[in-house]
């Protein structure tokens, strides 16, 4: 298992990361988290002094995604959100709608 695999596998249980845990966590430099949070597309917990962000498993996921999007199309930052937000939105669409019990 990768240091990375490992981090995500100690996210299940909620456990918080620094800007420089998750930076590392999707091999990218920490300027590109804080781009992408002072961008409003990633989540930075409310805090403003950098030092103190945290970032959980679904920030996590949200990067990674992100920067699929923005590697794979040459995106930029807002497109790459649009796109994730889009999937995360039919995601919760198609469960609601197994839910409700439709095929």
């Amino acid at each position: 298992m990768s240091n990375n695999e490992s981090l995500a596998a100690q996210l299940l249980d909620e456990a918080a990361l620094t800007l420089d845990e998750l930076a590392h966590a999707c091999s990218v430099e920490p300027d590109w988290v804080v781009q992408h949070v002072r961008a409003g597309v990633l989540g930075g917990n409310g805090e403003l002094e950098v030092t103190r962000w945290r970032f959980g498993s679904g920030d996590l996921g949200r990067a990674r995604r992100l920067l699929r999007i923005e590697q794979d199309f040459d995106a930029n930052e807002d497109l790459a959100a649009l796109v994730v937000d889009l999937g995360d939105e039919i995601r919760r669409l198609r469960a609601r709608l197994a839910a409700l019990g439709a095929r």
